[in-house]
């Protein structure tokens, strides 16, 4: 499945466990040939084994012996596996039976044991994930409104726009509420959700329906109030928020 089949939004992190779902097929084998116009070392994987393939959060990771290629799609990357769109790839790599091709991506390496640049317990879709951990960060940034703090990458990676302003609309939370006046139970539920929220979003996105249960995201009306839902560029990441000012609360 492409990952810009009706994408037209930065890819969340549900998007790039599809990713690596679809690319475990490479795991274990070696690359015969790097081509694409991304201006890094490409012959440093010419003949290199792929030794596993991971993701933390919305980034994909292609782990060799002794570094990593890392993915980002930023706000419109896309992946084709076994087959090419009609444009040039950022970075193609050809195995003996298929290949994987990039679009409009963020290309780098890391260097080193993958361990240690990423912190697992962070990423809301890995086993590893630890909502304890998220409590004790947002304690520590009282002053940040609820739509910035989702979205700080540390705390909560894997959590983009789409679901933000659906895990708030879930949990009934105005997004310009600051973190540290929020209710305790209130922010255990946002916590929870932005977990549980990040699944549904990938068994709806493999069945390719997605969009047909956004609830807040986009739309007009508030199904439960049958009031307007408001549009509005929120905090200071400056994203857009849909949300019901009547079933909402606002802490403040």
């Amino acid at each position: 499945m492409p990952a810009d089949k009706n994408q037209n939004t930065m890819p969340e992190g549900p998007t790039i466990v599809i990713l690596k779902e679809e690319t475990r097929q490479f795991a274990g084998k070696k690359i015969i040939s790097v081509l694409g116009n991304s201006k890094i070392d490409q012959s440093r994987m010419q003949d290199q084994q792929v030794i596993s393939i991971k993701s933390w959060g919305k980034q994909f990771l292609m782990c060799f012996n002794g570094f990593t290629l890392r993915i980002h799609f930023l706000m419109f990357g896309s992946y084709r596996v076994n087959e090419q769109k009609d444009r040039p790839p950022r970075l193609s790599l050809v195995f003996e039976n298929g290949e994987l091709n990039f679009y409009a991506c963020s290309v780098k390496y890391l260097e080193g044991d993958i361990d240690s640049h990423f912190n697992w317990t962070a990423d809301v879709m890995n086993d590893a994930w630890d909502s304890e951990s998220a409590k004790v960060k947002l304690a520590q940034m009282p002053d940040a409104l609820i739509c910035d703090a989702l979205l700080e990458q540390p705390v909560f990676s894997g959590v983009g726009n789409i679901i933000k302003n659906e895990v708030l609309y879930r949990v009934r939370l105005h997004p310009e509420s600051k973190v540290g006046k929020i209710p305790a139970d209130v922010l255990d539920d946002v916590i929870r959700e932005a977990r549980q929220y990040s699944f549904d979003f990938l068994e709806w996105k493999k069945a390719f329906e997605l969009k047909k249960h956004w609830l807040a995201h986009t739309k007009k009306v508030c199904l439960r109030c049958d009031l307007p839902i408001f549009k509005k560029y929120t905090g200071e990441k400056k994203r857009r928020s849909f949300f019901c000012e009547n079933c909402q609360v606002l802490y403040d």
